[in-house]
């Protein structure tokens, strides 16, 4: 019962697409901002905006990982305190 938990990695193909896509939506909103026809200002803001709206997506990205990773902790700690109580157990021992 004391399995090892696999460790799941990310391959280096995922690990390039999801770079390749961050960067290549990253710089069409981009350009599509630079060739806004609209005043500086609002080029400004939509551009402060997409930076923002980009820090925020990692942000929610690191919390929601860091909350698996702790229910994962908290579950393999409960697993090992049962299958101690389990393995110490014994059902012919007379109750006093």
């Amino acid at each position: 019962m004391s399995e090892t938990p696999v460790k799941q990695q990310n391959t280096t193909a995922f690990y390039g697409q999801a770079l390749a896509s961050f960067a290549v939506a990253l710089a069409a909103v981009t350009i599509g901002i630079y060739s806004l026809d609209a005043s500086g200002w609002i080029r400004a803001f939509l551009a402060i905006s997409v930076l923002y709206l980009t820090t925020s997506a990692f942000t929610m990205a690191k919390v929601i990982r860091d909350r698996q990773e702790a229910g994962q902790i908290v579950s393999r700690v409960d697993q090992a305190r049962l299958e101690k109580i389990l393995a110490e157990h014994d059902p012919f021992k007379p109750v006093v």
